[in-house]
């Protein structure tokens, strides 16, 4: 069902789709698969919303719903017309797909963290996103194969997607979550400014509260703006640069990554189980970096073929990436603030989600217009830089505080 809302693969069905409908012009086209590339970032900004509503509430029934609600925006991409209003309808539908969907990524690390334990948590976490991720990369192939056959595909196509979200959502309201009756009790008597709020302040009361955990969400603020500009203007360039297939195209922004990512997660998970977060990501952000660099040498030499080897190291980037992110703010929350903590990281991720993918794409149609189109990916080689090198900064700091006992957070619990 994910596949159906997923970025890449779906920019890639916009831009194809409805390319040449004459009350749709190109630059405009590009700007709606800028809107698709900020989709996810668009539903991370409601991630408030949704804490606050599930909080001291059954999780589990309440997240059955919201993955019925997903399914439903994919099969009614079926029924959208190849006309302009058509593709902003899609693009709407993809944006509500997430509104839902972030508050799945937002609630579930609580069913998480209360299922599982600590020891175990990286390793389950990995092997739930490793069959996640298979599935999403065969329904990407499924979705690139079909509408070559024939865009009329999309009729049937999403509604099968989405009978297989009906059918995991099912299948998820049978979950058991262990002290539910103590987690609810204990998220309802929490202090006021340790429950999640609908007031954006409380992100800036979260951050001032724990520096350590605001420095990380710094980091994470560069280097994810420059990751979040890689994927439209990718699906962008494999049209109009290299005249791409729905196939060719759905393989190198989507199923490449996704393909790759299960041999990655194991041995991130790995690495995670045995570092704090921070120090973490002073490893895997390099990963990124090297993406980034191999995508401005693919573009601006025209090397299709090395377009798929860049992918997959993003796809090695985001396996780690997947993990850190789900689990990340656990290594600085409380049990009882476990939402609340990532609430504010999955509403700073939409907030830079929601600019980058609309500023890389300004940024291409300019490099472009000058004959290197390839040039956008240099800007997000900076920005990756920038943020690697400030999480190698955190990390020395973290350890010189440790080394003279002076905790840099509060500690997890």
């Amino acid at each position: 069902m994910l596949g159906g809302i997923q970025s890449g693969a779906m920019g890639v069905v916009l831009k194809k789709t409805f390319v040449g409908i004459p009350e749709l012009p190109d630059q405009t086209l590009d700007i709606a698969v800028a809107a698709i590339a900020a989709s996810t970032a668009i539903g991370n900004l409601t991630s408030g919303i949704w804490a606050t509503i599930a909080n001291g509430r059954r999780k589990v029934v309440f997240l059955s719903g919201l993955m019925l609600a997903t399914s439903g925006c994919v099969a009614t991409m079926a029924f959208i017309p190849r006309t302009a209003m058509g593709a902003w309808s899609l693009v709407a539908l993809v944006i509500l797909g997430w509104v839902f969907w972030s508050a799945v990524v937002t609630i579930r690390t609580s069913v998480w963290r209360a299922n599982y334990p600590d020891a175990d948590r990286t390793k389950i976490t990995g092997r739930i996103a490793t069959v996640q991720v298979l599935v999403m990369a065969t329904s990407g192939v499924v979705i690139g194969w079909s509408l070559d056959q024939s865009v009329n595909s999309i009729q049937f196509l999403f509604p099968i997607l989405a009978a297989f979200g009906v059918v995991g959502a099912i299948i998820y309201g049978g979950v058991r979550l262990r002290g539910q009756n103590r987690l609810a009790r204990a998220e309802r008597q929490g202090h006021h400014s340790e429950r999640p709020s609908l007031n954006p302040f409380a992100v800036l009361r979260v951050l001032k509260d724990d520096r350590s955990y605001a420095g990380y969400m710094a980091c994470m603020m560069l280097f994810g703006t420059g990751n979040l500009m890689i994927s439209p203007t990718l699906v962008i360039i494999l049209e109009d640069e290299f005249v791409a297939s729905y196939q060719t195209a759905i393989l190198v922004t989507t199923v490449v990554p996704l393909v790759v990512m299960p041999f990655a997660i194991p041995i991130w998970a790995r690495l995670l189980d045995r570092m704090h977060v921070i120090s973490f990501r002073a490893i895997h952000s390099w990963a990124f970096v090297l993406a980034s660099l191999l995508f401005l040498i693919a573009v601006e030499l025209h090397l299709l073929p090395l377009l798929f080897i860049a992918s997959a190291m993003l796809g090695i980037g985001f396996g780690g990436g997947m993990l850190a992110w789900n689990l990340g703010h656990q290594h600085f929350a409380p049990p009882h603030r476990d939402s609340q903590y990532m609430s504010v990281h999955v509403m700073l991720t939409g907030l830079r989600g929601l600019f980058a993918p609309f500023l890389g794409v300004a940024l291409f149609m300019a490099f472009a217009a000058k004959g290197h189109p390839g040039l956008i990916y240099a800007v997000t080689l900076g920005l990756n830089i920038t943020g690697a090198i400030g999480f190698l900064l955190l990390r020395a700091r973290r350890n010189a505080a440790i080394a003279t006992d002076q905790p840099t957070s509060r500690p997890a619990a």
